[in-house]
C-alpha cells in the first residue's frame, strides 16, 4: 500500500510584535478505510501555552492553540505520513437503473444534514441545470448522473483561483460561469441535493505524483490544498466527486474533514490583536512525497512543491483585533508572484 507524507506550512508575518488569540486548526487527515495515519507532527512557533486535540461533530480532526508569548512571527508546519488505498470499484449495481435513490428511514435520520440545501435558489435555476444532464427518457443510473454533474462542472466551467474569503453560492457560480474548488464542489453539492441526493463537503490535499500522465488542464494543483464533493450511495457509501478535475474516486485525494456546509472546515483560523496594517503578509507551503517509508517524518518533501507567494490581508479597523479567518482563503497552484491586495470582505454571507 502507498505511503504519502504531507509537509504543510503556513507561515504568517507582521510589521511589529502582536499578540495572539486562541487558534484552531484542520491539518490532521480523517481515518478511515481507504486511508490511514501513520504518523503525524505538529510544530507552532512561538510556542503555545496549551495546545490540545479533539473531534468535531462530524469526527475531524481539531487541534486548539492558545498563545502567551508575542512575536513578528506565527508559523505552523503540520507533517504526516498517510497509508493512503484508494478503493478501485464503488459496488454499485444500479448502474442502468433510473436516477432516484431510496434512502432507508433509519439512513434519512443520519442524513438530514446533507439533504438540506443551504442556499437560497427561489427558482431552483441549479435543480433544473442538474436536470438538464439527464437523458430524455430519465433512464439514467445515479451513478452515471453523478460523474455527468462533476464532468460537466469540469468542462462547462472555467476554474479560476480566488483569495476572497467564504464560497460563491452555487447560484452565482453557475451565472458566472467560473469559480474555484470550493465553488465548483458547493455548486455539485447543491445540484445533487436539489435532486434528493445527500452531499457533503469535504477538503484535504491533491496529491498527485510528477511523474503521472495525465494533465489537469484546469488546476496546477499538485500537492496542494484542495476541496471537492462527496455524495452518500445506499450500499455504496460516500463516493467523492471533483468536479475541478472531473475526477470521480479518491486515487488523488486525501481527506482532511468531511462537513455539511464549508463553514467548517476551515483549515486554519485565529485572532491576533494588534492593528490592521501590521499583517505584511501570509506564506502557505504544501509538498507531498510519494511512496515514503512509513512513519520518516524527517524526510525532505522535495518531490512535489506547490507555494503560494506573499498574500496581503484584507484591511479592517484598525482598532479591533484581524481574525484570520477573513483573511484570504487558500487555494493552491504553482509559484506565483505577490498578487493584488483583495478587496475588503463582505458581511458575512457574501462572496
Amino acid at each position: 500500500m502507498p505511503f504519502l507524507t504531507i509537509r504543510h506550512i503556513t507561515t504568517y508575518r507582521y510589521r511589529r510584535t502582536v499578540a495572539f488569540g486562541e487558534h484552531r486548526m484542520m491539518l490532521h487527515p480523517r481515518d478511515s478505510r481507504d486511508q490511514r495515519v501513520i504518523q503525524a507532527d505538529l510544530r507552532i512557533r512561538p510556542e503555545p501555552s496549551s495546545l490540545r486535540f479533539v473531534q468535531d461533530a462530524f469526527g475531524n480532526h481539531l487541534g486548539i492553540a492558545r498563545f502567551s508569548r508575542r512575536s513578528k512571527e506565527l508559523s505552523f508546519e503540520s507533517v504526516v505520513c498517510v497509508e493512503h488505498s484508494p478503493r478501485d470499484g464503488f459496488g454499485l449495481e444500479d448502474a442502468g437503473r433510473p436516477f432516484r435513490v431510496k434512502y432507508s428511514i433509519d439512513e434519512l435520520r443520519d442524513l438530514a444534514p446533507y439533504l438540506e440545501r443551504h442556499h437560497l435558489d427561489p427558482i431552483d435555476a441549479v435543480g433544473r441545470w442538474a436536470r438538464e444532464l439527464l437523458l430524455p427518457s430519465g433512464a439514467i443510473g445515479a451513478f452515471e448522473l453523478l460523474t455527468r454533474l462533476s464532468r460537466g462542472i469540469h468542462h462547462g466551467f472555467l476554474y479560476k483561483r480566488r483569495e476572497a474569503k467564504g464560497v460563491q453560492s452555487p447560484i452565482e457560480t453557475l451565472r458566472l460561469g467560473h469559480g474555484s474548488c470550493r465553488d465548483f464542489a458547493m455548486l455539485m453539492i447543491d445540484a445533487t441535493r436539489s435532486i434528493g441526493f445527500a452531499a457533503r463537503f469535504a477538503s484535504g490535499y491533491l496529491a498527485v505524483p510528477l511523474n503521472d500522465p495525465r494533465e489537469l488542464s484546469r488546476s496546477s494543483g499538485r500537492g496542494s490544498t484542495h476541496a471537492w464533493a462527496q455524495v452518500y450511495l445506499p450500499d455504496a457509501g460516500w463516493i467523492d466527486f471533483d468536479p475541478t478535475s472531473g475526477g470521480v474516486g479518491n486515487v488523488d485525494l486525501v481527506t482532511v474533514a468531511v462537513v455539511p456546509d464549508p463553514r467548517h472546515a476551515i483549515p486554519l483560523h485565529g485572532t491576533y490583536v494588534g492593528f490592521a496594517s501590521d499583517h505584511l503578509g501570509m506564506e502557505v507551503q504544501v509538498s507531498v512525497m510519494f511512496d515514503s517509508s512509513k512513519g520518516d517524518l524527517a524526510l525532505s518533501a522535495t518531490d512535489r512543491i506547490s507555494t503560494i507567494g506573499l498574500m496581503s490581508a484584507p484591511r479592517r479597523n484598525h482598532r479591533s483585533p484581524v481574525s484570520l479567518r477573513d483573511y484570504p482563503a487558500l487555494e493552491t497552484g504553482a509559484k506565483r508572484s505577490q498578487p493584488t491586495p483583495p478587496a475588503l470582505p463582505q458581511a458575512e454571507g457574501g462572496a
